[in-house]
C-alpha cells in the first residue's frame, strides 16, 4: 500500500468484488454499506442464513476474509457511532466510544505535526 493509487486500486476492487459476490449470492442484503474495509449489513433472512452467506463471501478470495460482529440488545457498534433499532423497527444511531476510550487528546505543545492538533469544529 505504498503507492498513492493503492487505496483507489483497492477500492475498485471490492466494489467488483462485492458486487460479484452479492450478484451470485441466493439471498441477499437488505442494504450493504462499505467503508474502507468495514461493511454494514442488514440481513433480514435469519442467522443461520447469514453464516451461509458469510462463507459464502469468504469462499471467494482467499485473501479476502471478512468477520462478522452480530447487534446484542438492538445495539451494533460501526466506525465511530453506535447503531440502534427503536422499538418501531427503524434505526436510529448515536455517537461511540469504545469502552477503553480515555479522554486523552494531543498537548497543544506536543511534537506533532499541526495538522494533527488543529481542533475542527
Amino acid at each position: 500500500m505504498g503507492s498513492p493509487l493503492s487505496p483507489v486500486i483497492a477500492n475498485f476492487y471490492m466494489e467488483d468484488f462485492e458486487t460479484k459476490a452479492i450478484d451470485k449470492s441466493t439471498l441477499k442484503p437488505a442494504c450493504w454499506y462499505r467503508y474502507v474495509d468495514d461493511t454494514f449489513v442488514v440481513w433480514p433472512h435469519g442467522k443461520e442464513k447469514l453464516t451461509d452467506f458469510l462463507n459464502h463471501l469468504n469462499g471467494i478470495h482467499n485473501n479476502i476474509q471478512f468477520t462478522m460482529e452480530i447487534e446484542y440488545e438492538g445495539h451494533l457498534p460501526f466506525l465511530d457511532i453506535n447503531i440502534y433499532r427503536k422499538m418501531d423497527g427503524s434505526l436510529r444511531h448515536k455517537v461511540y466510544q469504545k469502552p477503553t476510550h480515555t479522554n486523552l487528546y494531543l498537548h497543544q505543545k506536543s511534537h506533532h505535526h499541526p495538522a494533527n492538533k488543529h481542533l475542527v469544529l
